[in-house]
């Protein structure tokens, strides 16, 4: 359940789930949105700790699991200072997101992907990035403008995430199948041969 392609599949599902509650309703309140980011950031601190053991080499473990602390820290921050304001929020969503985003883009590279899943990791990167900019020019948009905002990343995310989700199935031929299901389908074919 916790293999790279199904941990990218339940973090994008939930990115796009987190997305629409917060397009549909911007109007909450600051600390429904502060529990909704929280939450939205541990649970893709889990899905990153779960990629980073699922690689092969140093260098994207290292990134992943950098990725995931960065994601637990900005979980704690923002649910140690519930009465956040729209503000400090703001400033810290955007630099959640520049330091996550400029992170995907460095692990696009190091990873071994082909061109076109690189791309669509340096996209979602340079997304987060843009993002982080959009929330640093403007830290004053407010609580519904920021809800609004970050529910449409998160629907971006969440869609792309999905589609490499579903690239990587198609490289790692046995991820989504159960073990005995392999098995099984190999013994259906052996026995047909031999008969």
């Amino acid at each position: 359940m916790l293999n790279s392609p199904n941990a990218l599949l339940w973090r994008s599902l939930l990115a796009i789930a987190v997305g629409v509650v917060a397009v549909a309703w911007p109007g909450i309140t600051i600390g429904a949105f502060v529990i909704l980011f929280a939450v939205y950031a541990f649970i893709g601190a889990a899905t990153d700790s779960a990629r980073a053991f699922s690689s092969d080499r140093v260098g994207p473990v290292f990134g992943w699991l950098l990725l995931a602390l960065l994601s637990v820290v900005a979980g704690v921050v923002a649910l140690a200072w519930p009465g956040i304001t729209a503000l400090a929020l703001t400033i810290w969503i955007g630099a959640w997101a520049l330091a996550t985003g400029a992170m995907e883009i460095v692990l696009a590279f190091q990873r071994g992907e082909k061109p076109g899943e690189r791309a669509l990791f340096v996209l979602t990167g340079v997304v987060s990035v843009a993002l982080a900019f959009v929330l640093f020019a403007r830290p004053d948009i407010g609580a519904v403008s920021l809800a609004t905002v970050f529910g449409l990343f998160s629907i971006f995310y969440g869609t792309a995430g999905t589609v490499a989700s579903f690239q990587e199935r198609r490289v790692l031929p046995g991820a989504s199948r159960p073990q005995g299901h392999r098995r099984y389908a190999a013994g259906t074919h052996l026995s047909r041969r031999h008969s």
